[in-house]
């Protein structure tokens, strides 16, 4: 009987300043303060998801590495920007979106999908791209009823690094692991 190969959770991120992770930290904080059902998501692994690739096979990651490398860009002109709930009707994240002044983060985003396309069978989802980052998750089985949010300080910041992840789900929360990174 053949041994199954080893799997892990991929995703390609764009990793955020340490100041602007800060940020997002205590406006989290701060707006989850007595609500039962929430789950902070830890300053340390705040991000931009750019791909989520879902489970593959372990030594499918180099391959993914390199052809995500080959994207690396620098990312200026970006901002914190309104707060969300989503999906709106029935919320299982508490996001902030990002203002993509010059629009190289969607381009990054679109060059990272066509390279994983090309390079790892990559299926890019079919909602237009959304650039936020995930504060906060509704716990497992909580139904959470969306309450007013208001928007974090408008910060500007340039991003800090591409990153391909492998992520752990653990019972605390996800935990990502980075397996390459760029600095931009």
């Amino acid at each position: 009987m053949s041994e199954r190969p080893a799997r892990a959770r991929l995703f390609v991120a764009l990793d955020l300043p340490a100041e602007v992770r800060d940020v997002l930290a205590s406006w989290g904080r701060e707006q989850t303060r007595g609500r039962e059902g929430l789950r902070l998501v830890d300053a340390a692994m705040l991000h931009v998801t750019l791909c989520f690739l879902g489970w593959r096979e372990e030594r499918e990651a180099e391959g993914i590495g390199v052809a995500v490398a080959t994207c690396a860009a620098p990312v200026p002109d970006l901002a914190l920007g309104q707060a969300a709930w989503l999906p709106p009707r029935r919320p299982r994240v508490l996001a902030v979106d990002l203002e993509d002044g010059g629009g190289a983060l969607g381009d990054l985003q679109r060059q990272v999908s066509d390279a994983l396309v090309a390079t790892a069978g990559y299926e890019p989802e079919r909602r237009a791209y959304r650039p936020h980052v995930t504060v906060a998750r509704v716990r497992g089985g909580a139904r959470l009823r969306a309450f007013k949010l208001h928007a974090p300080a408008r910060t500007p910041f340039r991003g800090a690094a591409l990153t391909l992840y492998s992520s752990a789900l653990r019972r605390d929360g996800a935990h990502y692991s980075p397996l390459v990174r760029v600095e931009l």
